[in-house]
């Protein structure tokens, strides 16, 4: 795991596959605002939720000038079966080498069950057009989270 990224750090770029193997780095988003969502695994109850809240809401990011993309460490053929399952429009990037994950701190140990494991911790990132992370939610819970993200990016 890096060191902690904080509000005001200039955001880690990143060259992944999206969910149809073409790459995606952050200048791939320059000139908007970008809103990282990392999620633990494609089609699971949380992950499925968070990703089809965000592309419920997916007009109005745009309409705020931003983009959405949301990362895991599943493979782009996962995340290709899982957007069409889901008709889900937004972006969804590969790390299944774990580098992004571990750039942006959300590859950490996790606890179920008294089992100890490396896992996604479900974090949201706000990047602002010039590349600068502008807000952090850690440890997301689902429900709400969408509409807060874009409260927030409306604010900013």
């Amino acid at each position: 795991m890096s060191e902690t990224l904080a509000v005001g750090d200039k955001a880690p770029d990143f060259s992944l596959p999206d969910h149809t193997g073409h790459t995606i780095t952050l200048g791939s988003f320059a000139g908007r605002s970008l809103v990282i969502y990392f999620y633990p695994k494609d089609d699971t109850s949380g992950c499925t939720k968070e990703a089809v809240d965000f592309n419920a809401h997916a007009a109005d990011f745009a309409a705020a000038g931003a983009a959405v993309l949301g990362v895991s460490p599943d493979s782009p053929a996962s995340h290709a079966k899982f957007k069409a399952k889901h008709d889900l429009a937004l972006p969804l990037a590969s790390d299944e080498g774990k580098t992004m994950l571990a750039a942006y701190g959300v590859w950490a140990e996790k606890s179920m069950y008294g089992r100890k494991y490396m896992g996604v911790e479900r974090t949201t990132f706000l990047v602002r057009p010039d590349g600068v992370i502008a807000a952090i939610w850690r440890k997301v819970k689902v429900p709400g989270h969408a509409e807060a993200v874009l409260a927030t990016l409306k604010a900013v």
